[in-house]
């Protein structure tokens, strides 16, 4: 911790970093809850893939990005545990780019306890949209 008090520079970053990612928490999730389809979370497997009828070059090139893109940020949400910053929304924020098995069990599960949930619709409600169904 010493090492970490001892760079000022370091701390600015860190302190910047978190507050872009609480801004982007705060605007980006209404924006990917209002925008998902109703029935996103009605089937019990992932229906379609966004990018299954593309070249091969294109789709293995975007899983890679993401899924790099996606274990930085936990990495980093682990970190912001620790040091400020918003370490949890950051690991979900992660978690949800990255491909792993039973991805879609796991956001059915969570989108599935009724605060979630209930949040999740008054949100959709109050821009107009149709609740999710599970």
């Amino acid at each position: 911790m010493d090492w970490l008090f001892g760079n000022p520079v370091l701390m600015w970053w860190m302190a910047a970093g978190s507050l872009m990612m609480l801004v982007a928490g705060l605007v980006l999730v209404p924006v990917i809850v209002v925008r998902l389809p109703r029935r996103y979370f009605a089937h019990r497997r992932r229906r379609e893939r966004m990018l299954a009828p593309r070249h091969p070059l294109v789709r293995y090139s975007v899983l890679l990005i993401k899924n790099v893109v996606g274990a930085v940020l936990v990495v980093a949400g682990l970190l912001m545990l620790v040091l400020p910053g918003q370490g949890v929304l950051t690991i979900l924020v992660g978690l949800s780019l990255l491909n792993f098995p039973g991805k879609y069990r796991l956001e059915r599960w969570i989108v599935s306890r009724p605060a979630v949930f209930q949040s999740m619709n008054w949100l959709r409600r109050r821009y107009g949209r149709r609740p999710l169904v599970l």
